[in-house]
């Protein structure tokens, strides 16, 4: 059975983006009493390891504009020279579950993320990630994350995946921006010769669950990582 998230041990900013400002609200009282009482509140579960499904390629999109949206970033990508490698379904915690993964050279992975339950296609829209993990941890960073997600991630990333965000940027420009903040840090890794793009999302999970079982976000399950954390892509 996965881990559930605990919502009395998330921030309210936290708990605001992860369920949404209604929603919220309405929880903020039980969730003020849990915390005096220093109880937990089951939130979504929290799965260990990220399990992609790949989905049979159609016309994407949960609506007419969400579709032509998801094909403008699509040949967007394929113009940035992008190798595509397919469609997927993710489950995670938030309902952004719907993925297209592509890897750019020499060092970083891509995902075109978007969902299509009814409410977020018509409110949400599709965005890009771009992941380079580093060569060289010196400055405390394990990778860098940009995304043109509309809103933070909830609950907050690990403190070693260097976050940016800019939400108007097109494809070109973020990809631009994340090789800027890259060279902050130095290097990343190559690319092995299979481009293994899953390896990149595997990691960064696992630096955010040993972040979360660090705060006790984490209930209902074994709390424990290994001593010395995920370890990185393969170069």
């Amino acid at each position: 059975m996965p881990r559930c998230l605990n919502l009395a041990a998330l921030t309210d900013e936290e708990l605001q983006l992860l369920v949404g400002e209604d929603r919220a609200v309405g929880l903020l009282p039980e969730i003020s009493r849990a915390r005096l009482e220093g109880r937990a509140v089951p939130g979504p579960p929290v799965h260990e390891h990220l399990t992609f499904e790949r989905l049979e390629e159609r016309a994407w999109g949960g609506t007419p504009e969400q579709s032509r949206s998801l094909g403008a970033l699509h040949a967007a990508m394929l113009a940035l020279d992008a190798e595509f490698h397919g469609t997927f379904y993710l489950p995670v915690i938030s309902e952004v579950r719907h993925l297209r993964a592509y890897t750019l050279e020499p060092d970083t992975t891509a995902a075109l993320r978007w969902s299509e339950t009814p409410e977020s296609a018509r409110t949400g829209r599709a965005y890009l990630q771009l992941m380079t993990w580093l060569r060289d941890r010196a400055s405390g960073v394990a990778c860098v994350l940009t995304t043109g997600a509309p809103a933070l991630s909830s609950p907050s990333l690990s403190e070693e995946i260097d976050q940016h965000r800019h939400p108007d940027a097109s494809p070109a420009e973020l990809l631009a921006l994340h090789r800027g903040y890259v060279l902050r840090h130095g290097r990343g890794q190559k690319l092995g010769a299979d481009a293994d793009w899953t390896r990149a999302w595997q990691a960064s999970h696992a630096l955010n669950l040993n972040a979360w079982v660090r705060r006790g976000l984490l209930i209902d399950g074994p709390a424990s990582a290994p001593a010395d954390g995920p370890r990185p892509p393969a170069a």
